[in-house]
């Protein structure tokens, strides 16, 4: 008999849902604190401050900051593990998937930067904190999976084979993409020093990095 199934069963299960569900509620309402303060000048009191939940609610359900990050990475970087299956997916030729993986890509950097930024500096810190290492290193792995399922059907389409192995073209790809986030952050701040050309700069920074993306991918594979 599955202990779940009974009445007994069924609230343990229930807590644990409701449990896990406002674990996430917290998270999303900490993600948007945590990408503009970043992790070291980010407490769970400002977190607290900034969402709808106390400083005691926060406290209970994460036992410290790093609890609440980590789980605030791994819940936004599963979404991004798999936003591009859709593109793979559907991709019937090698141009289609090619163009769908830029668009995409440049539409994360215009609509989250914020979130990305907070992963790359969490990343930056697992080098000093052994308490981010095991699930940045994780988070990591993942993003590399996702890159190389891109690649792997992308040469497929192309009847070519991958030019680089996965860990040294997923590194070509992320470098673009961070200097891109950088160039970002730099128009931002920009922005809001009020410089003029600034605005115009910022809305072009995501299709700038779609275009470098389009033409590096041809350059990851070979003919067969």
């Amino acid at each position: 008999m599955n202990p779940l199934a009974t009445p007994a069963g069924r609230s343990i299960r229930s807590r644990q849902d409701k449990y896990d569900e406002r674990r996430v509620q917290l998270a999303e309402s900490a993600l948007a604190t945590l990408g503009e303060l970043g992790y070291a000048r980010t407490s769970l009191r400002e977190i607290a401050q900034n969402s709808p939940f106390s400083h005691g609610v926060v406290h209970y359900y994460f036992k410290d900051k790093t609890d609440l990050i980590l789980h605030c990475v791994r819940y936004y970087k599963a979404r991004c593990m798999t936003r591009y299956d859709e593109v793979v997916a559907t991709a019937r030729t090698a141009e289609e998937l090619r163009r769908g993986f830029a668009d995409k890509l440049a539409e994360t950097l215009r609509t989250e930067a914020p979130m990305h930024r907070l992963w790359y500096d969490l990343r930056n810190q697992s080098m000093f904190d052994p308490a981010l290492r095991e699930d940045v290193a994780a988070i990591d792995g993942g993003l590399c999976d996702m890159i190389d399922r891109v690649l792997t059907r992308y040469a497929e389409l192309s009847g070519a084979a991958l030019r680089y192995d996965r860990h040294t073209a997923y590194a070509m790809l992320d470098g673009v993409f961070l200097s891109a986030l950088l160039e970002c952050v730099i128009e931002r701040d920009a922005l809001v020093a009020g410089e003029s050309d600034a605005e115009a700069s910022a809305r072009v920074a995501p299709d700038r990095l779609g275009d470098k993306v389009f033409d590096l991918l041809p350059d990851l594979v070979a003919a067969l």
